[in-house]
């Protein structure tokens, strides 16, 4: 997912708190400057006041830190209850800024951004006792006398940096799972999402003490200043290339990350599967949001036997969706808007570089700049070396392109990375074992798109280049959470067999013991 870029400045910086005094020595500029930000753009401005927002901010948190570390199930589950009301009696007002920011459509926010973020709530809720309970594990023989159990206990302050894709749920989604691990968090929304910041800044505000949860709004200079601070975890989601330098900068704290990437994330259809319902699927997946989605399907690889047949449908579908070709479809009030005239003029050129390459327009291609409004596009007679499969797409067109044999299919796929989620549509439970088997992805749909996004119960992260750990539900809990051993010792012990001098008949005896245990 494209974030904003960051820039991380190269100074010495101490941080002071009741626990501790932080001092921190980050990466120089010249060997960050080329990862974080392009070479062309100049490094901002210094921002004093973003900085000593920040670190204010920061400081409050790590002063409140144990306070909240040392709350029980019961009080968070009420913070998150409280957090799901505001949302619920919010609802309107998500949606007028989704919709100022991009024309989202207020089912579409509904849909994407309120209703995954209150499921996370409730599941939470009803799960939080369960999870924060101590897990007594297993004792090997060699250890008898003693009893063992992992404790999850806060990672302590954090920061969750969002894109603009999904402005409120991709802020909200993890704020829910590091308030339920009993966290202090600082949230970073987009500012390719004026509107939903705003309306984020005053919504936190009003839940939570700035010294507990607080939003920093800002660009480049706001992404600068916290990530010159001492978080003990970084939860960040956006595009890979701004992802590794996130990652480098936390590595400067030895704070733990949380990466949810992107990549080409591909759908196969094989010759078993039912088309008309693998197109009506993969069109939902891939033009919600405008085809603004990390996990959208980013392109189709149809049996050459079925691609004609794909292509129809799919066509088809786009008329029964949002209206027929031209002025009635650029009219439709069910999709969106790209975000900014940058990424609007990133997606025409694709499109055009590879419509030149002999790629075929075989719906859409239409665009209008004042409006930002590209069409929902589909392409065919594309190969694996068109313009259009250089990198993730992230907008509305829709690459088809054709296989005769699956297992080559295959081999040109993994090439082009580990993506965020793979999606296949096939009658035979064999082709989707095979491709289970042989492929790698954060996650897949089976004769779906995107759905797994939807359980809470199921982890959500990537692999490689599309992500570093995953979230949702117990996942989420689990990545804000430090899962401390702690063994208690009790009498009588057999400790004294470990103990110097290694010699005489208590350790002829515990030698004996040890080989029986081999």
């Amino acid at each position: 997912m494209p974030a904003p870029a960051l820039y991380l400045p190269a100074r010495t910086s101490t941080y002071l708190s009741p626990e501790r005094t932080v001092r921190v020595r980050p990466t120089s500029r010249s060997a960050m400057a080329s990862i974080l930000r392009p070479a062309d753009r100049p490094s901002p401005a210094s921002a004093p006041g973003l900085a000593a927002e920040a670190a204010r901010i920061f400081a409050a948190q790590q002063e409140n830190r144990w306070r909240v570390a040392a709350t029980g199930a019961r009080e968070r589950a009420a913070k998150l209850e409280r957090l799901a009301g505001a949302i619920a009696a919010q609802r309107s007002a998500i949606a007028a800024a989704a919709f100022a920011d991009f024309r989202k459509p207020a089912p579409e926010v509904e849909l994407t951004e309120i209703h995954p973020v209150l499921a996370e709530i409730r599941v939470s809720v009803r799960h939080l006792e369960a999870w924060m309970r101590p897990r007594p594990v297993a004792t090997p023989l060699l250890l008898a006398g003693t009893a063992s159990e992992v404790r999850s206990e806060p990672r302590g302050v954090v920061l969750i940096m969002a894109p603009w894709n999904y402005a409120f749920s991709l802020v909200v989604a993890p704020l829910v799972a590091a308030v339920a691990a009993g966290n202090c968090a600082v949230l970073k929304p987009s500012e390719k999402t004026p509107a939903t910041s705003a309306f984020l800044k005053r919504f936190i505000a009003e839940l939570f003490d700035e010294g507990e949860v607080a939003v920093v709004e800002g660009g480049a200079e706001a992404a600068e200043a916290l990530l010159d601070l001492p978080f003990d975890h970084v939860f960040f989601t956006g595009g890979t290339r701004i992802g590794r330098a996130v990652m480098a900068a936390a590595a400067r704290h030895l704070a733990s990350v949380t990466l949810e990437l992107g990549g080409k994330s591909p759908t196969i259809v094989d010759e078993t599967a039912d088309v008309r319902t693998a197109a009506q699927r993969v069109v939902w997946g891939k033009f919600v949001n405008a085809g603004q989605t990390c996990v959208a399907p980013d392109f189709v690889l149809v049996h050459a036997s079925r691609a004609a047949a794909f292509v129809a449908e799919a066509k088809r579908a786009l008329d029964a969706r949002y209206g027929p070709e031209g002025a009635a479809r650029a009219a439709t009030p069910d999709f969106c808007r790209i975000v900014d005239a940058g990424h609007f003029a990133r997606l025409v050129d694709v499109l055009e570089r590879a419509v030149a390459a002999g790629a075929v327009v075989e719906t859409g291609g239409e665009h209008e700049d004042g409006e930002r409004y590209l069409a929902p596009t589909i392409l065919s007679a594309v190969t694996f070396d068109s313009p259009v499969m250089e990198e993730e797409i992230f907008g509305p067109i829709l690459p088809v392109l054709a296989y005769t044999d699956l297992d080559a299919a295959l081999v040109r796929l993994r090439a082009l990375g580990k993506p965020l989620a793979l999606y296949l549509f096939s009658r035979s439970r064999h082709v989707v074992e095979h491709i289970l088997a042989n492929t790698t992805a954060g996650g897949t749909s089976v004769n779906a798109t995107m759905m797994h996004y939807g359980n809470p119960y199921l982890p959500f992260g990537g692999v490689g280049a599309s992500g570093h750990g995953s979230y949702h539900g117990e996942y989420g809990f689990r990545a804000f959470s430090h899962e401390r051993a702690v063994l208690r010792q009790r009498e009588p012990s057999l400790a004294r067999f470990l103990f110097p001098p290694y010699r005489g008949l208590v350790h002829a005896i515990g030698r004996r013991f040890l080989r029986l245990l081999e």
